[in-house]
């Protein structure tokens, strides 16, 4: 079945609505937490994205991975899967909006350190950000009804991003 791209306009309160999200995440998951970072376009100002907050969710270790996935289903989490095949543990919440998707990460993980990175890349680059806005309206008009050929097209420039940025950090 097809997936409908929707990108809308920034919406000032993301940033609230993932500070509601984290304060609910460290009472469901508990001690095992180390940091919770809201990742994706909903976390760049004045970036058009899709209605999720997307949460990245470290875990003390990989061991907690089982625990805190049963309590985020017992929640209404549905899970999704490891969707990078590197221990990220991807579940989202539908019920809630915007939608909440929310990925079990352990320490040091490299997708989570990569989406840190072309987070704050786009965040301190006026001139990057604008431009990856401009693609992501282009793509969704183009694939409106293909969500992941959307995902596929912005890869290139992601890769581009997070190079730059991996780069200023080292």
């Amino acid at each position: 079945m097809p997936t409908q791209v929707q990108i809308v306009a920034y919406d000032a309160n993301w940033p609230r609505l993932f500070k509601d999200a984290e304060a609910r995440l460290r009472e469901l998951l508990g001690a095992c937490v180390l940091l919770v970072d809201h990742v994706g376009s909903t976390a760049i100002p004045q970036m058009p994205a899709k209605p999720t907050i997307d949460i990245d969710v470290t875990l003390s270790s990989l061991a907690d991975v089982p625990e805190a996935s049963r309590r985020l289903v017992e929640a209404g989490y549905e899970a999704r899967g490891n969707h990078y095949n590197d221990d990220v543990w991807a579940f989202l919440l539908k019920a809630s909006t915007p939608r909440l998707r929310v990925y079990l990460c352990p320490p040091g993980n490299r997708t989570h350190v990569r989406r840190l990175a072309f987070r704050d890349y786009l965040r301190n680059h006026d001139e990057a950000a604008e431009a990856y806005a401009a693609l992501k309206r282009q793509l969704a008009a183009r694939f409106a009804y293909d969500g992941d050929r959307y995902t596929v097209e912005k890869s290139e420039f992601i890769q581009q991003i997070l190079g730059k940025a991996l780069a200023e950090l080292w």
